[in-house]
């Protein structure tokens, strides 16, 4: 198939492997559709939370989360990326929520790996409870899906207690799979952790056996060098998101190198890693940051290397990383012209190969003005 492609494609193409998101949230597909400002300008992160992205995850309904999930998917393969490493929230629907977003990943044919993130923010225990339980369904139905898998998944540890954070780590284990959550995006994490009675949130999530191996830690921006090299001696991936930490004025992660396990992901941002990349280099720059960032994630093929641990494929960095059957044609720095994702074509000549992108953009334009008059008051 690839060397028919490659006949039919522009001489300058090459071939590629496809692109790894190795942390987002589909929930935020409609976002840029004209969500509304929030009611006054955050003066915080755990403001911009509560005013903007609490709100929209408490509004999310099935049709509203379809929708979402569908064009987040569809753009995503368009720029090449095949997999999806996805952290869902969505506290009015949580019972078959992660079905929601693997049908749509089926649908276009992505690869997808989706958790639930439990939280008590809303709800108390029994939310948290739900999510883990939404989890484990997810995990055990899609154990051997050939472009499907589960995690068990944390919202941001502020918001949950060590007896969540305890029953996570323990269904994980349970499960065979890693816990997925967002670690000191923030200083309040760090300051939430330390009023609990712990050195950080890394440490208090290794205090309660909360990571199992393969654990993926998104942001670690408040990590420091010591706590970075006990996640990797932990055996947890640590996931950079520069466009998403830039935007939240979060701070910039000082420590991540000291992680042999560090992939790049979006949080939430458009799925195209060629641009995330970009932003990792620009954002170093104008933060002083002189190790050549971009050159450390492509040479550790990070988030390849973790997309191959989650779905047990062999990881060859000769032949190109990532899972068997999930490259690219095109030409360098230019949108692919076809992308195959486990040996089905998805994207031919720049177009969704299973729907129609206009299509898509409609029906989630109509879904997302419906979204906006949901939003509950700040």
């Amino acid at each position: 198939m690839i060397d028919d492609l490659l006949t039919a494609s522009d001489p300058r193409a090459e071939v590629r492997a496809g692109g790894v998101n190795a942390h987002t949230h589909l929930y935020s597909g409609l976002a840029p559709l004209g969500m509304p400002s929030p009611p006054r300008t955050p003066r915080s992160f755990v403001e911009i939370l509560e005013l903007v992205w609490w709100r929209l995850d408490r509004a999310l309904d099935e049709a509203a989360l379809r929708a979402s999930a569908r064009l987040y998917v569809a753009e995503a393969l368009l720029a090449g990326t095949t997999t999806l490493i996805d952290h869902h929230e969505s506290p009015a629907f949580i019972d078959g929520s992660l079905d929601v977003l693997a049908e749509e990943a089926e649908r276009l044919g992505a690869r997808l790996v989706v958790a639930y993130g439990a939280t008590e923010r809303n709800g108390g225990r029994e939310e948290a409870k739900r999510g883990l339980r939404e989890c484990e369904r997810f995990v055990s139905l899609h154990r051997k899906s050939p472009r499907l898998r589960g995690m068990v998944g944390l919202h941001a540890s502020f918001t949950v207690s060590d007896d969540t954070l305890r029953e996570a780590g323990e269904l994980g284990r349970a499960l065979g799979v890693g816990v997925h959550v967002h670690v000191a995006e923030a200083k309040a994490d760090v300051e939430d952790a330390r009023k609990r009675g712990y050195d950080g949130p890394l440490e208090r999530l290794l205090a309660l056996d909360a990571l199992p191996p393969t654990s993926i830690v998104a942001h670690g921006v408040w990590l420091d060098e010591a706590s970075v090299r006990r996640a990797d001696a932990a055996g947890a991936w640590l996931v950079q998101n520069p466009r998403s930490n830039a935007n939240n004025r979060v701070g910039w992660p000082r420590a991540l190198w000291a992680s042999e396990h560090v992939a790049l992901g979006t949080d939430g941002f458009p799925a195209d890693m060629a641009a995330e990349a970009s932003s990792l280099a620009q954002e170093a720059a104008k933060q002083g940051d002189t190790r050549d960032l971009a050159a450390l994630h492509a040479r550790r093929l990070g988030a390849h290397a973790l997309c191959a641990t989650l779905f047990g494929t062999r990881f060859d960095a000769s032949i190109g990383p990532g899972s068997a059957g999930d490259v690219v044609v095109g030409v360098a720095d230019a949108k692919p012209q076809h992308v195959v994702v486990g040996g089905h074509l998805v994207v031919r000549d720049h177009a969704l190969v299973r729907d129609d992108l206009a299509a898509i953009r409609a029906h989630a334009r109509e879904q997302a003005t419906r979204l906006w008059t949901r939003l509950p008051p700040a």
